[in-house]
């Protein structure tokens, strides 16, 4: 393991933290690091819950590493089978990620907030997109944000860098909770936590007919459910845990989830 990419298991949630001083910008190969832990965290039967962090008070990530671009690194780099940040693209993860925004989120760092599943952030973040500025434009951010906010105001966001507080955002719905930095990561763990005491087969499937159903109408959501398009949810139909749920239920109890 990189010292920019930090991790640590406590029980089933993984803990990521970027550390790269001063802003924890991300280059080509600490994004294919990254990768390389959301995908051993897809593939662990183990992990059920990720909180992405940076280190230090002032960035969460600034995104894209400019540094390393004056140096010739390409703005279309392999940046690994995650994408940019390590888990905004990747195939078939069907846990959450929580991002614990504990800085400014720029460019690519604004991009792994929106590709979370959940987002806390201290009060004092910040969030902005500067591609433009930089002659470019972020991809994803350019993708997502309309499914956000009015297309109106993602085009103001997009195209004038607007910087926006964690409370703009939290208007919007696009932030869970947002704390004083001191409580940051204590409620990204409180908010982890309650997702492991839910079934892991459940969350699965939340999450994978989430993504794959958005954009069709409700009838063709249902209609791609019943027909199997989600075999994350029949695979939950026939679990074991399907059968647990109800009878802890029944017996006054606390069930015990076997992810099978």
């Amino acid at each position: 393991m990189s010292d920019a990419v930090k991790v640590v298991k406590n029980g089933p949630i993984l803990e990521v933290t970027l550390d790269r001083p001063k802003a924890n910008a991300i280059d080509q190969a600490t994004s294919q690091e990254m990768s390389r832990v959301f995908t051993e965290f897809r593939d662990d039967p183990e992990m059920r819950v990720a909180i992405l962090t940076g280190a230090g008070e002032r960035f969460f990530s600034a995104g894209w590493d400019l540094s390393a671009a004056a140096e010739g690194e390409d703005y279309e780099s392999d940046y690994g089978e995650g994408g940019f940040g390590g888990f905004c693209e990747l195939p078939n993860l069907n846990k959450p990620v929580i991002v614990a925004v504990n800085g400014m989120a720029v460019g690519g760092g604004f991009e792994l907030a929106l590709a979370a599943d959940m987002v806390v952030a201290a009060e004092h973040a910040e969030f902005f997109f500067g591609e433009v500025f930089a002659g470019v434009i972020p991809d994803a951010g350019t993708i997502r944000l309309p499914g956000n906010v009015p297309h109106q105001l993602a085009n103001e966001w997009l195209m004038t860098g607007k910087r926006l507080s964690a409370e703009q955002l939290s208007y919007w719905g696009m932030i869970n909770y947002v704390v004083p930095l001191e409580q940051l990561m204590d409620k990204a763990r409180e908010l982890a936590n309650d997702i492991c005491s839910a079934a892991p087969l459940a969350v699965g499937a939340i999450k994978e007919l989430m993504r794959d159903t958005k954009g069709m109408t409700t009838e063709e959501g249902f209609k791609f459910m019943r027909e199997g398009g989600s075999p994350q949810y029949k695979k939950m139909l026939t679990s074991e845990d399907a059968e647990e749920g109800p009878r802890a239920f029944a017996e006054k109890r606390d069930p015990v989830w076997q992810g099978k």
